[in-house]
């Protein structure tokens, strides 16, 4: 119970959060919940969400993984049926961001998200898809890449 605490106050200050999101409360809910200390890895499955502020991040499986001192990164599990969806206003935008795909690995400390298996991701009036989307956030910069097979190439829409 103290391992949750622990990483729900670390995920506040520095996870998934936009400088406006940072200070809200989190709420994660799941149909089950495993904390590994020893991993420092906790593990929310069936229909999880984890919500702080405008954010919200939703998969069948979401990982949180921590040091001692803070959440490094944050892994989102879906499926072709059901993808894993992030959510998230943007400052100085009239329209959130958006991503879907099969899985997101968010990479907190760098600002990156990669996203991978029916990838697609809205920004603004702008929307991108393909295999595989490299999202940097503080950059403002989309690298999207066909699948591996060749199947799904890439396709974006901008709005000017």
């Amino acid at each position: 119970m103290n391992k949750i605490f622990i990483v729900i106050c670390l995920l506040s200050v520095n996870a998934l959060s936009m400088p406006n999101d940072k200070n809200q409360p989190i709420n994660v809910e799941a149909y089950t919940v495993v904390i590994d200390e020893k991993k420092n890895i906790s593990t929310y499955t069936g229909n999880a969400s984890v919500v702080q502020g405008s954010l919200t991040l939703s998969a069948e499986k979401i990982q949180i993984f921590s040091n001692q001192k803070e959440v490094f990164k944050v892994v989102a599990k879906g499926d072709k049926k059901h993808r894993a969806h992030y959510q998230q206003n943007q400052q100085n935008q009239a329209r959130f961001i958006e991503a879907t795909a099969e899985k997101i690995i968010y990479l907190i400390k760098q600002e990156m998200m990669h996203l991978s298996g029916n990838a697609h991701l809205v920004q603004g009036f702008d929307s991108f898809s393909g295999g595989t989307l490299d999202y940097d956030i503080k950059n403002d910069k989309v690298i999207a890449k066909q699948s591996k097979d060749g199947t799904q190439r890439v396709r974006f829409k901008i709005k000017l």
